[in-house]
């Protein structure tokens, strides 16, 4: 999950802005438990555009 959408409860701005200790500490632990969370999503689609393509070039090299 990114955190670039949440909005805290505490303070109803964004999670990322980190504007109170609650936004800080959860952006924080988010980034810990995953290293992808902090990528927006289409940093996300384009990692996995070049992923389907390597498979491809892979899959074309093993046929030829």
């Amino acid at each position: 999950m990114t955190y670039d959408r949440l909005v805290c409860a505490n303070c109803a701005a964004p999670v990322s802005e980190g504007r109170c200790p609650v936004c800080r500490a959860n952006r924080q632990r988010l980034q810990q438990e995953n290293f992808l969370g902090g990528l927006n999503p289409m940093a996300l689609i384009g990692l996995l555009a070049v992923l389907i393509a390597a498979v491809a070039l892979l899959a074309a090299h093993q046929t030829a």
